[in-house]
């Protein structure tokens, strides 16, 4: 299986007119150029997704096809593995704001992705989202406000994912509930007086249930960065995955794109725990009444397939008292979500505002 490495991310696509760089432009399928306004068509068979079968790449993760080395700059305080390409001006990690050092930078192997959801958001627009809601902010620090007129501080960001496929075989063993009700007589007090009433009260009548489930498991999301200080926020994590498209690097040019950090083998790990959970799910469908109980359930799974995909989001981070916030836009949908600092200054200021205030009233009014 071993090929000779591609260096796919490191080729950059020179403008056919003026020889400027050509940079992907969001929400379209086209790279252009920011100096004449040349577009050309970024060429993909929109069916040719690389699945990648499993088991040789758990077995051997060496020089495998598919795989490449890619230049790479470690953030020494988050952790995150981070590839920015030359015409990246900004040399500072997205999470955490720390500076990057370029001849920090080492070449590294990884499994080149087998597709990827683009930008549909251009930084722009996302810059736009990041100031109206930092406008929006009561007693936001005057840094705060600074930070959201600077573009260079909303980046574009590639985070890495691994998907899984599986056909997936499951015989279990279990009860299946089936409600009732029945009249109980018990006793109250009204108006001083003891008296009987009745009332309806559920109960469950249980029986045995066994049997099997099979079914195709098609894209278990696993996330495959992991960084010391900082998680992408559930609110911005749900991309519409038919999107994906198959991958090619002119999609990358002019965003950072994030290394995976969480090895295949523990990617499959938390796959495989899902796919134990939806085989769960697809028993107490099977078993079917009121509620379930499952005692034992064996499953298996086989075809296995994978790939490493690239989800797009927009990273606003920024300092303030030596605390890192961050605000974070989700590149296809647009879904956002942030931390914000407060100015107690200005919390005083307002509190010893509406004191006076209100002396001033007390005063009057005497």
């Amino acid at each position: 299986m071993e090929e000779s490495k591609n260096a796919t991310l490191e080729n950059k696509k020179a403008c056919s007119k003026c020889g400027a760089e050509l940079l992907f432009k969001p929400g379209t399928t086209s790279i252009h150029c920011n100096y004449c306004g040349n577009e050309e068509q970024i060429r993909f068979n929109e069916n040719d997704f690389k699945e990648l079968d499993l088991k040789p790449y758990l077995e051997e993760m060496g020089n495998l096809s598919h795989s490449e080395e890619v230049l790479m700059l470690s953030c020494n305080s988050c952790g995150a593995n981070q590839h920015i390409q030359d015409n990246y001006k900004s040399l500072h990690c997205v999470y955490c704001t720390m500076p990057l050092i370029r001849d920090d930078a080492t070449l590294e192997d990884w499994i080149l992705p087998g597709a990827i959801v683009p930008f549909q958001l251009d930084v722009k627009k996302s810059h736009q989202l990041f100031s109206n809601w930092v406008k929006s902010l009561w007693f936001a620090p005057n840094k705060l406000k600074k930070a959201a007129l600077d573009l260079e501080n909303t980046q574009g960001v590639y985070l890495p994912y691994w998907t899984f496929d599986a056909q997936l075989y499951a015989n279990y063993t279990g009860q299946r509930g089936d409600y009732y009700y029945v009249n109980v007589s018990y006793t109250t007090t009204e108006n001083g007086k003891s008296v009987r009433k009745t009332r309806q009260e559920r109960r469950t009548r249980w029986s045995n249930a066994s049997g099997d489930v099979k079914g195709f498991v098609d894209d278990t999301l696993i996330k495959a960065s992991f960084q010391k200080q900082n998680t992408i926020p559930q609110k911005v994590s749900n991309w519409n995955l038919t999107a994906l498209k198959p991958f090619d690097s002119s999609f990358l040019a002019g965003f950072v794109t994030e290394k995976y950090t969480i090895p295949l083998k523990d990617g499959y790990f938390s796959a495989t725990q899902e796919a134990e959970e939806i085989a769960r799910t697809w028993a107490r469908r099977d078993i079917g009444g009121d509620t379930q109980r499952i005692s034992s359930i064996n499953m298996s799974l086989s075809e296995e397939t994978f790939k490493h995909i690239l989800l797009p989001i927009y990273i606003s981070s920024y300092k303030y008292n030596d605390k890192v916030y961050q605000f974070f836009i989700n590149g296809q949908t647009g879904k956002f979500t942030g931390t914000r600092p407060y100015s107690y200054w200005k919390i005083i200021f307002l509190v010893v505002f509406i004191l006076i205030v209100v002396a001033l009233i007390a005063m009057v009014s005497n």
